[in-house]
């Protein structure tokens, strides 16, 4: 079983820029694809971004491409996502994801899931 806990949100102002990280335990995270999805109020569950288990593969949506960067650190089983130029709609709570699948993810169906999730508030 892996755990997964979110850090890094906090209240920024559009332009601005936050670090989130998501720390593993409880498995071989080098193993592992991760991945951050998000949900905002009355909207549906989004994926972000994933990185496959050596970081040479990764994916990120349209919405997000060229001011979100997700980055691994294998020898301390974490995972950051860098988020530039942010924007009022990126106002969520963020969640971080792993399988050993990175289709799996991909494909919204992450094996892990972090339970609380780190909230990200961009005001305009």
């Amino acid at each position: 079983q892996v755990q997964l806990v979110e850090s890094g949100g906090g209240l920024v102002q559009a332009g601005g820029s936050l670090r989130l990280s998501c720390a593993a335990s409880g498995g071989t995270f080098r193993r592992y694809a991760m991945g951050w999805f998000r949900q905002a109020p009355g909207k549906e569950r989004e994926l972000v971004v994933v990185i496959n288990w050596s970081g040479g593969i990764t994916y990120y949506a349209d919405s997000v491409k060229g001011r979100f960067t997700i980055s691994r650190e294998n020898a301390k089983n974490t995972v950051h996502l860098q988020m530039n130029s942010l924007k009022p709609e990126d106002t969520a709570v963020y969640y971080c994801a792993a399988d050993p699948n990175y289709v799996n993810i991909r494909s919204d169906r992450p094996s892990f899931s972090g339970g609380q999730g780190t909230q990200v508030t961009v005001s305009s």
